[in-house]
């Protein structure tokens, strides 16, 4: 066995908006990875290549790129030919946490980004946990040190803390880990945006003196080569996969032992334990942003194959004189669930070329378990509905979101969490919540999340009018918890959560304290009617809308439904007015984005998602039943 010092495989993690993949773009352009031509039509964020990624600004799929780099570092250590630098961009938000794990299995080291103002969140903590698990080196980068604002003294100090309590948990738990290079984790002061880095603190209000040269050399240095075998049988884990249209489905592969060519025969060891000889008919390597075909490839490089139909993401391909498989990759398990089925409104199938059927809703939600392994579809007692399991809020949203823009019409319930018996106790699962909000809304924020049964554990002022706080909450206390979050600190509080495991049930949560406007027949909404009910409701339609019975058209006050006329129309007589109707004092609606609708919905509610429209309404539309149900409950509780 020997090191390959011509290769360093290294993913690059982060609480969300840290600086990874601004970073990434600067080390392929300082790596020489554009040309002239394509330097000047390229954007920022390269590595964002899905629309969803772009507008919310957000990683989250992992990817991989290739940098070349031959720049000194590479020089002083003899390699002439430059060393091959493979990057793994992974999400920074942990609904994704999925993509972290499968990313993390594909490298050996890490650098950490840590904002230089923000410092570590709960983010930071959940990717942090998962290199030092595979005891991986840690790189620690602190980005964006050119902010007014940055505190990076503290910052350092709070992010060793974290290794060390992170360590010390794991040593607790039996993991081995060398707790005299944790003490030594290298830091680079960098700013990603400008593409400078340093090895040495700059001065407040300074940026770096270099450009990401330091960087390079202490990766090098820090990240050790591949440690491989190529004598031995083939190993290569398949972590991830894409699709061509004409090659088909391409598995990207870390290759772990051995050696795989092109047009070899190889043998698949499938999650089932069965092994079965497939032929490679394509081999591509990564450079830069672009697959290339390649000949063969060695233990230590991440390839990608074609002529596989169905292989899957923990399957490994292996010599079929001696199959040695590699462990399945773990991913934790699911805490937020939602029922996700055919459009049932009776506006279904209005949009021309929608998919409608159940048939074309399932086959969409099994080819998501294909490349998603952190997602779970499982039936219901309903034929066109199927309970998905997942991460988080976000992570299902996204999946509802690409579907919509897929052409689906679906009806979506509110998330709930998934719960389990330990010992014989129903238990929830909870969430580490971090939040930072200015001083003049610490009563308020500590009071919201109180309600939500959440439980304070420390609490920090750094002096700069901020106050840090971290709760335990229960993840069922989380759902729509933004909204309320944003609109008590006016925009301006900043939270975010990681797992936290599970503790027993904490009883009752009111989640929303208002009511819904329900409207009670079909028509189309009046500027009339409408008018006259602003003043006791926030409506979250426009006027002209069409709506039907059942549809939330708005929000009520008072913590209770109420059943509204917001079609009628003001009666024609021969009488001329003075004046003509005014209108302008129509309030504009309120409009809500999908995830916005989904945390407003109320337990009996759900949301209706079309590719044109998302409408919130009542699970039963008719307020008869509505009443009965009530009826039938309210007689229950009495008896």
């Amino acid at each position: 066995m020997h090191s390959r010092e011509d290769i360093r495989n290294v993913a690059i993690v982060a609480h969300v908006d840290h600086g990874k993949t601004t970073l990434v773009d600067a080390l392929l352009r300082q790596a020489g990875a554009f040309s002239a031509h394509e330097e000047s039509k390229q954007e920022d964020r390269v590595m964002d290549s899905g629309d969803l990624e772009r507008e919310k600004g957000i990683t989250i799929l992992a990817k991989n790129t290739s940098v070349h780099y031959r720049g000194q570092a590479a020089q002083k250590r003899g390699l002439t030919d430059g060393v091959t630098i493979n990057v793994i961009d992974t999400p920074g938000h942990a609904d994704f946490g999925g993509e972290v794990e499968r990313g993390l299995s594909m490298v050996d080291g890490v650098l950490l980004l840590v904002d230089a103002s923000e410092g570590p969140l709960p983010q930071t903590r959940f990717v942090l946990r998962k290199a030092l698990e595979a005891r991986m080196p840690v790189v620690v980068v602190v980005n964006k040190v050119d902010r007014p604002d940055q505190r990076i003294n503290e910052v350092v100090d709070e992010t060793t803390d974290l290794l060390l309590s992170l360590a010390e948990d794991l040593v607790n738990e039996g993991v081995e880990l060398d707790l005299d290079r944790l003490l030594d984790v290298p830091v680079i002061y960098a700013s990603a945006k400008l593409g400078r880095a340093s090895l040495t603190q700059p001065e407040p209000g300074e940026v770096p003196d270099s450009d990401l040269e330091p960087l390079f050399e202490t990766l090098l240095e820090t990240i050790p080569g591949p440690v491989v075998d190529t004598d031995a049988p083939l190993q290569a884990h398949v972590t991830n996969l894409d699709a061509s249209p004409f090659l088909g489905r391409i598995a990207l592969l870390r290759i772990h032992a051995g050696k795989l060519t092109k047009g070899q025969n190889v043998a698949l060891a499938r999650r089932d334990g069965s092994i079965e000889n497939v032929h490679i008919t394509e081999l591509l390597r990564t450079e830069g942003l672009e697959r290339v075909p390649a000949q063969s490839a060695t233990a230590g490089d991440i390839v990608a194959v074609a002529g596989v139909d169905d292989i899957m993401i923990g399957e490994t391909l292996v010599d079929p004189e001696d199959p040695r498989p590699l462990p399945l990759i773990h991913v934790d398990d699911p805490s937020i669930s939602m029922t996700i089925g055919i459009n049932t409104s009776p506006m279904a199938g209005r949009v021309r070329g929608a998919k409608v059927t159940a048939r074309q809703v399932k086959d969409r939600l099994q080819r998501e378990l294909v490349g998603n392994v952190s997602l779970q579809v499982l039936p219901t007692d309903r034929p066109d509905a199927w309970e998905v399991r997942g991460r988080g809020e976000l992570a299902l949203a996204i999946l509802v979101e690409q579907m919509r823009r897929e052409g689906f019409e679906l009806t979506v319930g509110k998330p709930q969490v998934v719960t389990r018996e330990i010992d014989g106790v129903l238990s929830e699962p909870m969430d580490a919540l971090t939040v930072d909000v200015p001083e003049d809304y610490l009563g308020d924020v500590t009071q919201l999340l109180a309600a939500r049964k959440g439980r304070m554990e420390t609490m920090a002022n750094h002096g700069t009018g901020w106050v840090r706080m971290e709760f335990t909450v229960p993840v069922r206390g989380l759902i729509g918890f933004r909204t309320a979050f944003l609109t008590i600190t006016r925009g301006t509080g900043i939270a975010a959560s990681i797992s936290a495991g599970y503790e027993p049930w904490h009883g009752v949560i009111e989640s929303r304290k208002t009511g819904s406007l329900v409207a009670d027949r079909a028509g189309q909404a009046t500027p009339y009617a409408m008018v006259n009910l602003q003043e006791r409701a926030t409506f979250i339609i426009e006027a002209g809308s069409e709506v039907y019975e059942g549809q939330v058209v708005g929000e009520n006050p008072r913590n209770e439904d109420m059943d509204v006329n917001v079609c009628r129309e003001k009666k024609q007589t021969n009488t001329r007015a003075a004046s003509a109707d005014n209108f302008e004092g129509l309030v504009p609606p309120r409009r809500l984005t999908l995830e916005e609708s989904l945390e407003f919905a109320s337990n009996d509610e759900c949301v209706e998602v079309t590719p044109h429209d998302i409408r919130i309404r009542k699970n039963v539309l008719s307020a008869q039943e509505r009443f009965k149900i009530a009826a039938r409950i309210r007689r229950g509780a009495r008896g």
